[in-house]
C-alpha cells in the first residue's frame, strides 16, 4: 500500500480567559477578560485564518492574582461560538464535575449551535488543590480512570439517539438519551500529560495527544513513549504542541520583550504560583517550572512565563525566521498541530499569522 500522506500542519490560537496585556503576573490584567475583549481576540484569530481556539478551564485566575476576574469556560465558549462562523473551539473539560449524561447533552447542543465547530480537551489532572476547591475529592491517579469512563459514556451516548444504560465504577446512567447528537462529525478528543497514566489514556482514547512545549529531545522522547501506547491500543497517533511565542524583528528585541513581559509582576502573584506548584503531581507542570539560569531552557526556549502562569509557561523567543525554524524542528518530530499564543493576544495573533506561519508552511527560512 502507498505511504499515507502526512496532513498539512494546523495552527490554532488561544482565548485568554484570565485576562491579557503587555505585562503578566500583575495583580489585575491590563485587559480584563470581558466578553467584548475576548470576542475581539476570537474575531481576530478567525480573520487571520487560524484553525481553532483553545479555551482553558480554570477555577481561579491562573495568570494574575487569583481573585482577579476570570471568564468561565463553557459559558464563554458558547457565547463566542455564536458570534463566529468558521473557526473551531477546543474546549477544556475536567471530568468529575458534570455528570457525563448531562454533559453529552450540553456538548451536543453547542455542537449544533456552532455547526459542528467544537472539540474537547479532556483534562484529567489539575494543579494542587484545584479539585478540592470545588468539593471534588478524587486522587490524582484515579482521575485518569474517571476521565476514561467519561469519554466512554460520551461515545456511547453520541453513537445513536436511543436509550442506553451505562454502569461503570464512576459512571451510572440508566436509560440515558441524547437527541440530537453532535452536528457533523463528533467532537475530537484531545488529551495531554506526560505520565504513564496520561499516555496510556491518550493511547486508548485521544484523537490528538497535546503536549506542552519542552526542549526537542524531551518532546522526541515523549512522542516515542506515546507512540508505543497508541500501538498497544491498535490506534494511529496524532500529536499537537502548545506553546507561547515572543516574536520581534531582531533577536535582541525579542529577548527584551520577554523581560518586559514580567517586569511588573507582583510579589503576591509570584508567591501564589510557587505555593501552587510546590510538590505538584503533574509531570508536565514540573517540566514547565524547572529551574534554568535566566529561565533559558535552550537557545530559543524561555520558561519565565511559568513563574506567574499555571500550566504551559514556556515560549519560543526570536525573530520570525528563528521562531519558524524552531516550529519546523518540532514538526519534523511528528507534530501536526500547533496551539500558539502571545501577549497581547490580538496584536500577536496578527503578527504570528503574517510573519511566522507563512515561513512554517513553506519551509522558506532565511530566503
Amino acid at each position: 500500500m502507498p505511504e499515507q500522506r502526512r496532513p498539512a500542519p494546523k495552527f490554532s490560537w488561544f482565548v485568554p480567559i484570565d485576562g491579557d496585556g503587555e505585562h503578566i503576573g500583575t495583580l489585575r490584567a491590563e485587559r480584563p477578560p470581558t466578553f467584548g475583549y475576548l470576542r475581539e481576540v476570537v474575531e481576530t484569530a478567525e480573520e487571520c485564518g487560524y484553525y481553532s481556539l483553545l479555551i482553558p478551564t480554570r477555577f481561579t485566575n491562573g495568570l494574575f492574582e487569583e481573585s482577579a476576574p476570570l471568564a468561565e469556560t463553557w459559558t464563554t465558549a458558547t457565547a463566542l461560538a455564536a458570534v463566529t462562523t468558521r473557526i473551531r473551539f477546543l474546549i477544556a473539560v475536567r471530568p468529575g464535575f458534570v455528570n457525563p449524561g448531562l454533559f453529552a447533552q450540553m456538548a451536543s447542543a453547542l455542537s449544533n449551535i456552532s455547526n459542528g465547530r467544537i472539540d474537547l480537551n479532556i483534562v484529567p489532572g489539575g494543579i494542587q488543590g484545584d479539585f478540592e476547591r470545588l468539593g471534588v475529592d478524587i486522587s490524582h491517579d484515579e482521575r485518569y480512570a474517571v476521565a476514561e469512563e467519561f469519554i466512554g459514556a460520551l461515545r456511547r451516548l453520541w453513537a445513536e439517539p436511543k436509550k442506553i444504560t451505562h454502569i461503570t465504577d464512576h459512571v451510572h446512567l440508566e436509560d440515558a438519551l441524547v437527541s440530537p447528537g453532535p452536528a457533523a462529525t463528533h467532537p475530537a478528543f484531545y488529551l495531554g500529560g506526560a505520565s504513564d497514566n496520561a499516555l496510556g489514556l491518550a493511547g486508548r482514547q485521544a484523537d490528538v495527544l497535546l503536549a506542552w512545549i519542552q526542549p526537542l529531545d524531551s518532546i522526541s522522547t515523549l512522542i516515542e513513549r506515546a507512540t508505543e501506547h497508541f500501538k498497544d491500543a491498535g490506534r494511529e497517533p496524532a500529536f499537537g504542541l502548545r506553546t507561547h511565542l515572543i516574536v520581534r524583528d531582531t533577536e535582541s528585541d525579542a529577548w527584551s520583550a520577554a523581560e518586559e513581559l514580567l517586569s511588573e509582576a507582583a510579589g503576591a502573584v509570584l508567591e501564589q504560583r510557587r505555593s501552587v506548584f510546590a510538590g505538584t503531581a503533574m509531570v508536565g507542570q514540573r517540566a514547565q517550572t524547572a529551574g534554568y539560569e535566566d529561565h533559558r531552557m535552550g537557545e530559543r526556549l524561555w520558561n519565565g512565563i511559568s513563574t506567574v502562569r499555571v500550566n504551559c509557561g514556556t515560549a519560543i523567543v526570536g525573530t520570525p525566521d528563528q521562531v519558524a525554524e524552531e516550529l519546523l524542528a518540532y514538526r519534523a518530530l511528528g507534530i501536526d498541530e500547533f496551539i500558539l499564543s502571545g501577549y497581547p493576544h490580538v496584536e500577536e495573533a496578527r503578527r504570528v499569522a503574517e510573519d511566522v506561519l507563512p515561513l512554517v508552511r513553506s519551509g522558506a527560512i532565511g530566503e
